[in-house]
């Protein structure tokens, strides 16, 4: 009897210290999915949470299918020469088991704290974006106040904003009938601000085209 109680205490042993990586994967995940909702590592793309999350799933399931096997057998690897150079012989399955757990569970850490520190690394250019974007509103609304047009004023609430490159924008505001736009190239770069009236009345998803490339015309 004492012999069957070591072993399932022995079991039991083993199963507590091989079985994190499933946990760590949905608290990982999740932890991934709430950073790169709140710092996006990228300033011109937005993402809500369900997109971080999902990034997150498969980027963690890559981890544990790829990357924890992988330095699992060359850690495995390592260690056995050095304990026997000659032989190298192979250690037993629940070790490795155990061994490739852990490691899944501290790629998913670092995961964690690289979305952290990219999304920090990102956070100024993100609030410098949300600046220029600012600009660019009351630039567009100062220009539509000194135009004297009604039709501009009324309309202000369809204006929209594209970016064209690093604090350069082109913003546009509707006609009466939504087919032409009187749009501005807005240089945030500049100081002061340069605006400059773009002699085309398309849109801008006109001007990018159907698969959001800007068009030659």
């Amino acid at each position: 009897m004492g012999s069957r109680e070591r072993f399932w205490s022995s079991r039991l042993l083993w199963r507590l210290r091989g079985a994190m990586q499933w946990p760590a994967f949905v608290a990982c995940t999740l932890v991934d999915g709430i950073i790169l909702d709140a710092l996006p590592p990228l300033a011109t793309r937005t993402l809500n949470l369900v997109d971080g999350v999902l990034i997150a799933t498969f980027g963690n399931l890559f981890l544990l299918g790829a990357v924890a096997p992988f330095l699992t057998k060359r850690l495995v690897r390592r260690s056995a020469l050095a304990a026997h150079p000659a032989a190298a012989p192979a250690p037993p399955q629940a070790d490795r088991e155990v061994l490739q757990d852990r490691v899944a569970t501290l790629a998913m850490a670092a995961g964690v704290a690289a979305c952290l520190v990219s999304g920090l690394a990102n956070r100024p250019l993100i609030v410098s974006e949300t600046r220029a974007t600012e600009e660019v509103g009351r630039e567009l609304e100062a220009y539509v106040n000194r135009s004297g047009s009604t039709e501009l004023r009324r309309n202000l609430e369809t204006a929209n904003t594209l970016r064209l490159g690093d604090g350069y924008f082109r913003t546009c505001v509707a006609r009466d009938d939504r087919r032409r736009y009187t749009c501005l190239f807005v240089d945030t770069n500049k100081d002061p601000v340069q605006v400059r009236r773009d002699p085309s009345n398309a849109s801008n998803s006109e001007v990018m085209g159907p698969r959001g490339r800007r068009s030659s015309r």
